[in-house]
């Protein structure tokens, strides 16, 4: 074996000693065996008390042999984490109910609620981060960020387990929305694809400061916005329109639009 062979191979070794990670993998299937759990149209099969109970034992399981290798690094331990977990379950998944809801009511197009949890991105995007901001809030590491990477490598949404989402979420179309950690959002809330919750500033000192916008009850968000800041508060039932730019707070029952200018050119003109 070539030098350049062997010293890749050691480089690899010495990596894999430094870092103990989760596996990627297995995270990805817990989400799925997770929303299949609690939703059972996903997978077309209902499942009776007993059969329920060994696949939430399943569940518990899978949970903990993804703590196991990061278990020094958070103060409440995998078996704390993982019960913490799953007496929040019930509470959660009243919750993504009433976002399945508010998806429903909010889209024309949609014909019943079973419809946006088999098919809408952005209930799922939801779903995800329910469940990574609950790991977050027990401080467990780099698992939530293997959760919300997952369902935005499927969704396009990226949404951080830090941020802090009221009930009844209605994310329409999705595709392109980012949501930054310290982001706070009220509820019903209705953000269309496309919306940036951001920070001016990426700066790494700023990591314990509140860096990305509130959005207070009952705002509607366009498509292409971006909202900007820490200290930016979008006041309740405010209405900001598609592709506005905004670092300063809007009191509340605002309307916030982005006035295009039109050009008509004339006959005349064309043909010159």
């Amino acid at each position: 074996m070539d030098n350049i062979n062997k010293d890749i191979i050691a480089q690899i070794n010495e990596y894999k000693c430094m870092f103990q990670m989760p596996s990627k993998a297995k995270a990805e299937e817990f989400v799925d065996d997770l929303f299949r759990f609690l939703f059972p149209v996903v997978s077309g099969v209902e499942q009776g008390y007993y059969a329920a109970e060994l696949a939430l034992i399943r569940l518990k399981g899978k949970l903990q042999e993804l703590f196991l290798p990061i278990r020094d690094q958070f103060e409440i331990g995998c078996t704390s984490a993982t019960e913490r977990f799953f007496d929040a379950l019930p509470s959660i998944h009243a919750q993504l109910i009433k976002d399945a809801q508010a998806i429903f009511e909010g889209d024309p197009a949609a014909k019943h609620i079973e419809e946006v949890i088999l098919a809408y991105p952005g209930f799922f995007a939801v779903f995800v981060h329910r469940l990574s901001h609950q790991l977050y809030n027990c401080q467990v590491p780099i698992v939530p960020r293997l959760f919300s990477e997952y369902a935005h490598s499927k969704t396009g949404i990226d949404i951080h387990p830090g941020a802090t989402i009221g009930n009844n979420f209605c994310i329409d179309h999705g595709t392109g929305i980012v949501i930054g950690e310290t982001c706070i959002i009220g509820n019903n809330v209705k953000i269309y694809q496309g919306v940036t919750l951001g920070a001016l500033s990426v700066s790494k000192d700023l990591a314990k400061v509140k860096r990305h916008p509130t959005i207070e009850n009952n705002v509607v968000i366009y498509s292409g916005t971006t909202i900007l800041g820490g200290e930016t508060v979008i006041g309740e039932h405010a209405i900001i329109g598609g592709n506005v730019w905004l670092t300063e707070s809007v009191p509340a029952f605002a309307k916030v639009y982005n006035t295009a200018s039109v050009s008509v050119r004339h006959k005349k003109e064309k043909a010159q």
